[in-house]
């Protein structure tokens, strides 16, 4: 069976390394900048041109990597277009996950797909901009207020929902109570039941034996 996961974050949930981890643990496809890099050679644009106005809807922008843009709708609006065409044809060729760029809401229709929103409490996310991303205390919070005002605006102008909206989910966890291993370890498992993964691994077993 071929599946597609689509996860959702909070900024300082270490969201992006345990979506990593989980592509390993289940051996599939693990889809974010990729995007990018697509939806550039598709548009004739370099890199840092698309990460200059991607997620920056209403003038913010997700800038703990890329710098603020300032630029027009209609080019936000002709990314998210390319990006969207690129996320709707990638359940067509493999099982893989997806991190953020509205993917949960473009592929809302898609029945082999699960929805995850990964979060984490205010204090946990500090900790984890200090000890993971290296931030001093002032800077992480200032970052987090911002990328979370970006990352909904977004979410909000694209979906018409914001990003952790259990209403669009079938899953939301508090990576603060596992880690990062232990997050996706669970999460690991959910999937495998959710699409009857092993059963599947048990036939296909069955057949190369006999």
């Amino acid at each position: 069976m071929i599946y597609t996961v689509t996860i959702t974050r909070q900024f300082g949930s270490l969201g992006r390394p345990i979506a990593k981890k989980l592509a390993e643990l289940l051996n599939i496809e693990y889809y974010d900048r990729d995007i990018v890099e697509k939806a550039s050679k598709s548009l004739g644009l370099s890199i840092s041109e698309i990460s200059d106005k991607e997620e920056s809807a209403e003038n913010s922008f997700l800038n703990m990597i890329y710098p603020l843009g300032t630029q027009k709708a209609e080019e936000q609006d002709k990314i998210f277009e390319t990006q969207a065409k690129i996320i709707r044809d990638l359940p067509d060729q493999q099982s893989c996950i997806i991190v953020g760029r509205c993917s949960d809401y473009i592929l809302r229709n898609n029945k082999n797909c699960l929805h995850i929103f990964i979060y984490a409490p205010y204090q946990a996310r500090l900790r984890n901009c200090v000890d993971y991303l290296r931030m001093d205390q002032i800077t992480a919070e200032r970052m987090i207020a911002k990328v979370d005002r970006a990352r909904n605006n977004y979410h909000k102008k694209y979906a018409g929902y914001l990003p952790g909206d259990f209403k669009y989910k079938e899953l939301l966890i508090d990576s603060s109570a596992f880690g990062i291993e232990g997050t996706a370890r669970v999460l690991a498992n959910a999937i495998r039941q959710r699409f009857d993964l092993d059963h599947e691994q048990n036939q296909t077993d069955e057949r190369h034996s006999s």
